[in-house]
């Protein structure tokens, strides 16, 4: 599973790119501090991946090795690396209604989403009820503001861009998501519901990936969305993880495609919601 040891690496890498250029410009550490104005050990703390590029420092780099053309790709995937891990205390430090809102430029822009889950729910398909029974569940887990009402309420607006025709969703869930209770069984009853009129969107294509399904080659992962097929967003233990690297982002949408067909779609759906829903009345 992913977690800061991802940002090392991912530093790392970059650091490794820094240091080609300065030796195929044929410059040691010592004379490429000297060209930028730094010490010398601050271009060892990057090239090894123990300290982080600023765009700044990117730019003076890539120029003093003559590679002005790289700098654009450069510091795009420094700033990648720097938004790609964030700590839930960090992110809900302002409370539950902050951490709602920091994702509201995303799903704003974004037309095409996929989602994978296999705990919850996820949140555009929530009902209020669920949605306040998660919230209620993560403040008292992490002893964070209860500010549940009004993160409730941004997550009403965002379930708004199921009514958009111009934006798809392709949803795929783990049978037992369905069965895992965050509340007594009217809730969950209300939920199962609420997924089937879901279901019947024109813009929403939703799939269950079965108990019994054979799963070597594809086991379960951590639930994941993927924005418009270049950006996931990964919910950890600890953090929430951005991916934004193409190669990483093609992992995540190859798993999609194998999760998605694993997945029964259609009628199948509805009588296996059907039969679960018989289980909580």
């Amino acid at each position: 599973m992913p977690s800061s040891s991802s940002v090392t690496e991912a530093r790392r890498a970059l650091g490794r790119r820094l240091r080609r250029l300065r030796e195929d410009k044929g410059l040691t550490t010592r004379e490429l501090a000297r060209r930028c104005g730094w010490h010398e050990s601050k271009c060892s703390r990057i090239e090894n991946g123990r300290a982080p590029a600023s765009p700044e420092t990117i730019e003076t780099w890539a120029r003093v090795c003559d590679a002005q053309d790289q700098i654009d790709e450069l510091v795009e995937a420094a700033r990648g690396i720097k938004g790609m891990y964030i700590e839930w205390r960090e992110m809900e430090a302002a409370g539950l209604k902050h951490a709602q809102d920091s994702v509201r430029l995303l799903w704003e822009r974004t037309r095409t989403f996929k989602a994978y889950a296999q705990n919850l729910i996820p949140g555009p398909l929530q009902t209020t009820a669920y949605t306040r029974a998660v919230l209620e569940g993560i403040r008292d887990r992490r002893g964070v503001r209860d500010d549940v009402e009004a993160a409730l309420a941004v997550r009403a607006e965002r379930q708004a861009v199921l009514d958009d025709p111009e934006r798809s969703f392709d949803i795929v869930l783990e049978e037992a998501a369905l069965y895992r209770r965050v509340g007594p069984p009217e809730l969950m009853a209300e939920q199962l519901w609420r997924l089937l009129q879901v279901a019947a969107s024109p813009n929403v294509r939703l799939g269950v990936i079965p108990r019994d399904a054979d799963r070597h080659l594809m086991l379960p992962v951590e639930d994941f969305w993927i924005f418009d097929g270049r950006q996931a967003g990964v919910e950890l233990v600890s953090a929430y993880l951005t991916v934004t690297q193409p190669h990483e982002v093609k992992l995540y949408n190859s798993d999609f495609e194998r999760l998605d067909h694993l997945a029964v779609h259609g009628g199948p759906v509805i009588q296996l919601m059907g039969s679960v829903l018989t289980s909580y009345n």
